[in-house]
């Protein structure tokens, strides 16, 4: 369940990751950047602003990296299965399986498939 859960929110985080960096705007994407102004860059300093999109990229990728050590720590983790179906069926649901007490199955002991009656030893032709 847990696991799922965090799949499921790993995903989410990558789609949000990658729309994310689609929405921005690459660094000499101004309007006076089109027509050779090269000073757009020179506004807010040599680091440029803080924009809404790129905090949000940064929490959204920080987020994505515990959902990875997350993920990686439940991988790690030892899972206790059953070695079989049989195993993991309670006692009471187990089928009751009868053995005659003879040990060796005569003709008359051997069921008919499908309801229908044997054929009659001896080849019947």
């Amino acid at each position: 369940m847990l696991h799922s859960l965090l799949v499921t929110l790993h995903l989410a985080l990558c789609v949000a990751i990658v729309g994310l960096v689609l929405i921005q705007r690459g660094k000499g994407a101004d309007a006076g950047a089109g027509f050779g102004a090269g000073a757009s860059g020179t506004v807010f300093g040599a680091r440029g602003s803080a924009t809404f999109f790129s905090k949000a990229t940064a929490v959204v990728a920080t987020l994505f990296i515990v959902t990875s050590l997350a993920l990686t720590y439940l991988a790690s983790q030892p899972v206790e299965a059953p070695d079989s179906l049989v195993e993991s069926l309670p006692a009471e649901a187990q089928p009751a399986v009868e053995v005659p007490q003879s040990g060796a199955l005569g003709e008359d002991d051997v069921p008919a498939i499908g309801g229908e009656e044997p054929a009659p030893a001896g080849g019947g032709r």
